[in-house]
């Protein structure tokens, strides 16, 4: 089918453009959102009459655009969902979750401007484009974890279970002690007393070599005054 295009549609053409498409993609898109008119002499016509006015509108349009674009670039948006042990979630985040979040931020957009080649499946951070106007695209981050904390450690470009078992070391230490020097004094008495085993033990060592010979001793003598 061939289809007059009432504004930029990305790899088909620029307003006014006249192409060719699958009469499924016609029909159920760019028809409908009004993004084209059937290719036809009266549509044509009906096109140049109007072109002025859209043009104008779409100029509106894109300027509008582009100041939300310049709020909206970069904004990191936080999506919290349970997963597994390999950070696989439990389902999916979709167009409609970024939208919504997107939205509950400041900026009402729809599903439909979310460009999303697949739902997002993993936790981590993820890169999503935003559609403001068929000519500005914006990219925000999305911070896909399992907690807000998580979703804090993400942003710094930490590892999640690096960090985890960093607190988990600082946590054991303050239910032990009540600070840090306390800590390092408990130590130090430890090194001490390791110390001190190790200079007794040898001392003790060659107390028991000079007292086994004279035990071996007697007992020899002791021995030969039975067989007297």
């Amino acid at each position: 089918m061939e289809v007059i295009l009432l504004e930029r549609v990305e790899k088909l053409g620029q307003m006014g453009d006249v192409v060719k498409v699958k009469n499924g993609y016609a029909r159920n898109y760019l028809l409908p959102q009004k993004k084209a008119l059937r290719s036809t002499e009266a549509n044509k016509l009906r096109f140049e009459k109007e072109r002025t006015h859209l043009e104008a509108q779409n100029i509106e349009g894109r300027k509008e655009a582009e100041g939300v674009g310049q709020k909206l670039s970069g904004k990191v948006f936080v999506a919290i969902r349970q997963a597994g042990e390999n950070d696989q979630l439990y389902g999916s985040v979709t167009t409609g979750d970024i939208a919504k979040l997107v939205t509950e931020g400041g900026f009402g957009i729809n599903r439909k401007q979310v460009k999303l080649d697949h739902p997002i499946k993993m936790l981590g951070l993820q890169s999503v484009q935003i559609i403001l106007h068929p000519e500005v695209i914006v990219s925000v981050e999305l911070n896909v974890a399992r907690s807000q904390e998580e979703a804090d450690i993400q942003a710094k470009g930490q590892d999640v279970k690096g960090a985890e078992d960093a607190t988990e070391e600082i946590i054991d230490v303050a239910e032990v002690f009540e600070s840090e020097e306390l800590a390092q004094v408990a130590e130090q008495k430890l090194s001490e007393t390791d110390d001190e085993a190790g200079q007794i033990a040898p001392e003790a060592a060659g107390q028991q070599g000079d007292v086994t010979p004279a035990a071996e001793s007697e007992d020899a003598n002791t021995s030969g005054d039975k067989s007297d």
